[in-house]
């Protein structure tokens, strides 16, 4: 039987906050979940800065973007992020965390190769804008999913059923090439994973609860990690296609 969670009415909590013992329990139960979604962030945003700098450094040579765009290495360039995302959602129990470790970094590389080519599509301070406007509003919805005491559950069964039209809607878009249809699908894809990036928040806070080993309670952190970076990365990018300036 999965571990029984409630919140407690605000007044009974405080008022059991009076009492010393139970006070320093809760205490040093709160510094605790912060350390642990501080290094779920930390993660998370070394993933994006190595996203980053290895896209950045791609796109700055014309031998690189010639090897993995135009020889048969695209497919492999179009396949190992997707790879590699469910090589980690099957094998994380069985994996070292070291070696979770290591999956993550190599994902956040991967990613850095295949989206390269927005630094020749886009202008830098386009890029640099929509990175501003897409962390301003993860931040605001992953500090919704941390404070809320409402379960936010519900939404994300819903929300992951949207993720999947839009999967299916983004091949079905590959046969007709509408870039109206795929205006619809970006202001679709914002929704969906802002809702997401507050699900996910508020669902790995629920699991620093569980009782973990301290090497499940660090995997635990890399899978949160992920799936934090799967919402900002399709933030960004919705975001770039629907408003980033376009080198001519």
């Amino acid at each position: 039987m999965p571990p029984v969670r409630f919140r407690m009415h605000a007044k009974m909590e405080e008022k059991m906050r009076e009492h010393p013992y139970v006070s320093s329990v809760v205490d040093s139960v709160d510094v605790g979940l912060r350390r642990y979604m501080q290094r779920i962030y930390a993660y998370m945003g070394i993933g994006l800065a190595l996203t980053g700098a290895v896209a950045y450094l791609v796109s700055s040579s014309v031998f690189l973007m010639t090897l993995f765009f135009g020889t048969p290495l695209r497919w492999v360039v179009l396949f190992a992020p997707i790879g590699i995302v469910m090589f980690l959602s099957v094998r994380l129990a069985h994996l070292s965390f070291s070696a979770a470790q290591s999956a993550f970094w190599s994902y956040a590389a991967a990613m850095g190769i295949s989206l390269s080519y927005i630094f020749l599509a886009y202008t830098g301070e386009s890029i640099a804008l929509t990175f501003f406007v897409s962390s301003s509003a993860f931040l605001a919805m992953s500090l919704y999913g941390y404070v809320t005491r409402r379960s936010l559950t519900g939404m994300g069964a819903f929300l992951m059923m949207g993720v999947w039209g839009l999967v299916i809607a983004s091949l079905v878009n590959l046969l007709f090439q509408s870039s109206l249809f795929q205006f619809g699908l970006s202001v679709l894809t914002v929704g969906i994973f802002s809702g997401l990036t507050a699900y996910d928040t508020q669902e790995m806070k629920d699991l620093y609860y569980e009782l973990d080993s301290h090497e499940a309670s660090g995997k635990k952190a890399v899978w949160g990690a992920l799936r934090l970076y799967l919402d900002f990365i399709n933030i960004f990018m919705s975001l770039l296609h629907l408003f980033g300036d376009r080198r001519s």
